[in-house]
């Protein structure tokens, strides 16, 4: 074998992180690499699943602060998608609630009119993924039932391919002029 050996950011992160102790360096590690754009958080989580490091509490620290991160990298994502690929403005990070009734869930975007919901999905890959999968299908079948259409865009397909993700929210934005319309709910701010 010649050269010098590689592996992805993420794999290295997980490597890297492996032989160290300081909480501050690991955040600063695992921060400026999604910050920098070497590699999405989820990726990062799912090596440090592989090799058994989220049972130490410094790794466990900056991890939340990572996803914290991709989520706002995310979210400015999703700004910079509804802008420029000209879709109506939604209303941002909102609660929904049925009149007089029980939470229905959080959202990222919501477009009113249209009765159609957009929620980023970042989850992080852990043990207990299904549990949180079943909590977000929940929630969908729950809204759906109400009449709202439900936009799931994770972080790597904004990166990746705005504009298709921007032409998936336009088309369910054109389609509810077909649908029956949705049952009156309540938005709040989050």
């Amino acid at each position: 074998m010649t050269g010098l050996p590689v592996a992805p950011v993420a794999r290295a992160l997980a490597d890297a992180v492996a032989d160290l102790r300081d909480a501050g360096i690991v955040r600063r590690l695992m921060t400026e690499a999604v910050r920098g754009h070497h590699c999405e958080p989820a990726a990062v989580v799912r090596e440090l699943n592989q090799a058994r490091l989220l049972s130490r509490p410094h790794v466990v620290d900056a991890v939340e602060s990572l996803l914290a991160e991709g989520r706002a990298i995310a979210e400015n994502r999703l700004y910079r998608m509804v802008r420029e690929y000209d879709l109506p403005d939604p209303v941002w990070n909102v609660d929904l609630r049925l009149p007089g009734g029980p939470y229905l869930g959080g959202l990222d975007a919501y477009w009113p009119d249209q009765a159609v919901a957009l929620e980023l999905d970042t989850r992080a890959p852990r043990q207990d993924d299904d549990a949180l999968w079943s909590e977000y299908a929940r929630k969908r079948e729950h809204l759906e039932r109400l009449g709202i259409t439900v936009v799931h865009i994770t972080p790597r397909k904004l990166r990746d391919c705005p504009e298709q993700q921007a032409t998936v929210v336009r088309t369910a934005l054109m389609a509810s002029a077909d649908r029956e319309p949705a049952a009156y709910v309540v938005v709040l701010p989050r």
